[in-house]
């Protein structure tokens, strides 16, 4: 019987998702830790490190009591009868796969401590998004190193959109757990079940062998992010010859074969999963030699680049094919509205496009901090950090971002958005006043009827 769950990893994954195992689970005892001590401290906090609607007040509900936090990692895998890996897995920016490959270095950390700390037997529950197959190295991993302790690992791989994370885990269209299907695999998938049907109906939850289950969250994204390029792939089309994305959409969204989801186009998909988790498909059909699947599935990510090129290029034509000197306001850097994560934004790389014709960009986002993205552009080593600051910079209201701005360019949805006074902000504008609307959230007409010469993605 499990009474005590520990996660190694305090990330956007972790966090929530132990939150609302504790919330739904009050009889077992769950304690997150991390390296970070920072990470920890904020967890702890009333300030957590991670927005997430409605995360604050399950955090509050169970921290304390059978929630915990701390960077006492060792202690908490001798405690723990199931251990959850979370950790990061970015794509590799070194060595053989490098581009593409996920990086699995703290992956295998993880498994190396839980070998070296354990005391019993335990199960391992893979958490983070992993290459399928993984879960063999870590099962050579523990067993190589673990002064005779069994350990029996499972995939349960997550499928939460940030910025939903909490509705999603209260409330999940599925949950997979993948494990040996010998008799002690199936025991242990047992065990998670049992965690998972305390709030989750039992017909929502599927198991498969490990392999199915590790592969299953590559396929789901990368067939997400398939639909969200082929929709932005369109929308070129439909700026070319007059028609409108918004209504090309709804009309096979109808379509019961295709549906409505995720045919949204914008300038692009971020997020820490879609790219990364492609971009390791790609490198698996390579590495097996299907060469043209590998094609396949890196045109969904070069359609995504193009997306983003293609709305600064738009920017940069329009403004009289300079922006040299002039002030763009970007409303948002978050990758979707919701969060603060800004991994693969697309602002990132539209920002990055502009500075490099010399643009001045002025940035309001009401959740993510100025040096969050300070540290995505240092990222990039696309130039020096001084150069970064004297071209971007962040204000904590977006009128005075928009203030004497020659264009405005709207990269996340966030709702407020929609609310400001807009007459008010064009009133301030240098003239022309361009709005280029990256998300498709704004009343076009009434922004035109106002004064701006407004270019929304996929709109002839």
């Amino acid at each position: 019987m499990i009474k005590t769950i520990t996660c190694i990893g305090a990330g956007y994954v972790g966090g929530p998702t132990m939150a609302v195992m504790a919330l739904k689970n009050p009889g077992i005892k769950f304690h997150i830790v991390d390296i970070n001590q920072a990470r920890i401290d904020a967890w702890m906090s009333d300030d957590l490190p991670i927005y997430e609607p409605g995360l604050d007040e399950v955090v509050k509900q169970t921290r304390g009591k059978n929630l915990f936090f701390s960077t006492d990692v060792a202690g908490a895998i001798k405690e723990g009868n199931m251990i959850f890996i979370s950790v990061n897995t970015p794509t590799k920016k070194y060595g053989v796969g490098k581009g593409r490959a996920a990086d699995l270095k703290f992956v295998e950390l993880c498994a190396r401590q839980i070998a070296q700390f354990a005391e019993e037997d335990k199960i391992v529950v893979e958490k983070s998004t992993l290459p399928v197959r993984t879960a063999q190295s870590i099962k050579k991993i523990l067993s190589s190193t673990s002064n005779g302790h069994s350990f029996q690992v499972l995939s349960n791989p997550e499928f939460l959109a940030e910025g939903t994370a909490i509705d999603d885990l209260m409330k999940p269209d599925r949950v997979l757990i993948g494990g040996d299907q010998n008799e002690k695999g199936q025991k242990a998938i047992s065990e998670l079940v049992n965690v998972y049907s305390s709030w989750v109906p039992r017909e929502n939850i599927i198991t498969t062998n490990i392999w199915s289950s590790e592969l299953s969250k590559l396929t789901a994204n990368a067939f997400l992010a398939q639909r969200i390029s082929s929709v932005n792939a369109i929308s070129a089309l439909c700026e070319a010859t007059g028609a409108d994305v918004e209504e090309v959409a709804y009309a096979i969204g109808t379509d019961s074969r295709i549906g409505p989801k995720f045919l949204k186009s914008s300038v692009g998909f971020g997020g820490s999963c879609f790219q990364k988790d492609i971009l390791n498909l790609v490198y698996l059909c390579e590495f097996f030699g299907l060469h043209e699947v590998a094609r396949y599935w890196e045109q969904v990510v070069s359609m995504n680049d193009y997306q983003k090129t293609r709305f600064a290029s738009k920017i940069i034509t329009t403004l009289f094919n300079t922006v040299s000197g002039k002030k763009i306001a970007f409303l948002g850097w978050a990758f979707k509205k919701d969060t603060n994560d800004t991994r693969e934004s697309a602002a990132i790389y539209v920002a990055d496009q502009l500075m490099n014709d010399e643009a001045d960009i002025s940035v309001y986002d009401p959740q993510v901090e100025e040096a969050r993205m300070y540290k995505d552009m240092e990222e990039l080593e696309t130039r020096t950090m001084d150069r970064n600051k004297k071209q971007l910079s962040m204000t904590e209201d977006p009128y005075e971002a928009c203030k004497d701005a020659h264009a405005i360019a709207v990269l996340t949805e966030w709702d407020e958005f929609k609310d400001l006074d807009w007459q008010r902000i064009y009133a301030n504008m240098k003239k022309p006043a361009f709005l280029f609307d990256g998300r498709l959230i704004l009343d076009r007409k009434a922004l035109s009827d106002i004064g701006f010469e407004v270019y929304t993605i996929g709109k002839g």
